[in-house]
């Protein structure tokens, strides 16, 4: 007798159909795993067997054979422990084989028999919803799980539970979708003193989606700006809070299988590697790119990074997806993010202040700024220069607008972008004017004359590329937004303009 239990493998966040084929025959005692499995898989013979004991069965003295189909897909993870185990009860006739059908089961198995959480669950539900199937999984990923919407989901948090649940003997409870908690409490932008250029870009940057650059020394408060950015998003809607989960889930991040609404705001080290970056390593694991999906990605002290690092970054900001290859895996994450990144002028930091600047000044800037390749630098929407604060700055009384009140410009400013691209059939595709492209572009970010005339001068004189040419229309698009303004005038072209990138050697 073979029995079947379906599971699943993930490819990316996809989740792939997998058969667990548990055959007991005569023969020497042995335990074998098949079906390309990882180190993690093939120590599922430990767990299972002491699992096993745990609840008082032992395995029979014969040949047991355990196939991953298919064969060729590669097998990583704990969550093969319980599939196994229910397929070993099934073989053993301890359970009856109509109870575990219909059922795509992924758990990981402790010693004592409990059931531990497992990263994959959401994607896992959500293959199940569209195969008619129902999802055997930890308890502790039951509220993650029950977002999928309506499949049959049984959480237990015991081998022995589940057992008897099966058999009807013991009924659990079904999950419930839980939220993470989220109080809401960012750092306000009241508490930033001057810097009211920095400030209106940074709020053009939330509007639209931009990418955007700040440089200047140190204790300018780039990162204070920086870190005030999730504070005026707009929270998420429901289709990104789905997509941003599943990339959690897979990468094993949802806390008790908690989901949030607030968008991701990702803050690496310059340390980081191209692989953590983009994604990569020996099992192809999502990077930093993709874990900002649908957020923020911040770099600060950018020109620190590897120059490999950061030139990883180019295709992911083009098209929106990594795309991680090695020689047995081609995957692909989606990293639609938004970067900002912050840097000093120079390693000194302090080139605009003779009193203060290194020996090598201005020689250590182009140095140090050349660390960061053009086409990167092509690709970020908005550049802006954050002087250093002064003392009368300081005592100034806080700002009258705070947070609040430009996310409530910000919300406006989205709002319209939706409205706009869902009439015209891109609603699924475009949602921030830095996403739209082609044909698309030039129909809602055409110029008035004025402006169109000031943007060909600007083409000639800053000899902007074709790239830049379409990023400074897609910022005038939301200032235009900010503004109300159903069209692009000159007043829009010039300060879209203004934030296009100069030669920081000051």
């Amino acid at each position: 007798m073979v029995a079947h239990i379906g599971t699943v493998a993930f490819v990316g966040i996809e989740a792939r159909l997998v058969d667990v084929q548990v055959q007991i025959a005569s023969g020497l005692p042995s335990f074998t795993i098949v079906g390309l499995p990882d180190k993690a898989v093939a120590e599922s013979r430990e767990r299972v067997r002491a699992a096993l004991g745990a609840i008082g069965l032992a395995l029979p003295p014969k040949r047991i054979t355990v196939n991953l189909a298919p064969a060729d897909l590669p097998k990583e993870g704990s969550h093969y422990d319980l599939p196994i185990a229910l397929g070993l009860l099934v073989a053993m006739s301890a359970v009856a084989s109509d109870m575990v059908d219909g059922y795509l089961v992924l758990g990981e198995l402790g010693l004592d028999g409990g059931l531990q959480a497992v990263p994959g669950v959401l994607p896992s539900a959500m293959l199940a919803l569209g195969e008619d199937l129902g999802l055997i999984c930890p308890a502790a990923c039951g509220g993650e799980a029950a977002w999928a919407g309506e499949i049959e989901i049984v959480a237990a948090a015991h081998l022995l539970a589940l057992i008897n649940h099966l058999k009807g003997t013991q009924l659990l409870e079904a999950p419930t979708p839980i939220v993470g908690g989220e109080d809401g409490s960012y750092p306000d932008l009241k508490d930033i003193k001057g810097q009211e250029s920095a400030k209106r870009a940074l709020e053009v940057a939330a509007a639209g989606g931009h990418n955007l650059n700040m440089i200047g020394p140190p204790g300018s408060g780039k990162s204070m700006l920086a870190a005030r950015l999730p504070g005026i998003l707009p929270p998420m809607e429901a289709l990104e809070i789905l997509e941003v989960s599943m990339i959690s889930s897979v990468a094993g991040l949802l806390t008790e299988g908690r989901i949030t609404r607030q968008r991701p705001f990702r803050n690496p080290h310059h340390s980081a590697s191209m692989a953590a970056l983009t994604g990569g390593g020996v099992k192809a694991r999502p990077g930093e790119v993709s874990l900002a999906h649908r957020g923020v990605l911040f770099l600060d002290e950018l020109a620190e990074f590897q120059r490999g690092a950061l030139d990883s970054l180019r295709q992911p900001l083009e098209s929106g997806q990594a795309v991680v290859a090695r020689a047995n895996m081609h995957v692909t994450y989606p990293a639609r993010f938004q970067l900002i990144s912050a840097m000093n002028p120079c390693r000194c930091g302090y080139l605009d202040d003779p009193a203060r600047a290194c020996s090598r000044a201005p020689r250590c800037a182009t140095d140090y700024q050349a660390k960061i390749s053009g086409p990167l630098m092509d690709r970020i929407d908005l550049h802006i220069e954050v002087p250093a604060v002064s003392a009368a700055d300081l005592t100034l009384p806080p700002p009258a607008d705070g947070s609040r009140e430009v996310a409530a410009r910000v919300a406006r400013a989205r709002e319209v972008q939706n409205d706009r691209y869902r009439k015209m059939g891109l609603g699924d595709k475009v949602r921030t004017n830095a996403e739209v492209d082609g044909e698309a572009l030039e129909e809602v970010a055409r110029p008035d004359d004025a402006g169109r005339e000031l943007l060909a001068q600007a083409v000639e004189s800053m000899k902007l590329t074709a790239r830049g040419y379409h990023r400074v229309l897609r910022v005038a698009r939301t200032l235009a937004d900010l503004d109300g303004a159903g069209g692009i005038g000159q007043r829009h072209i010039a300060e879209a303009l203004s934030y296009r990138q100069k030669k920081y050697i000051f």
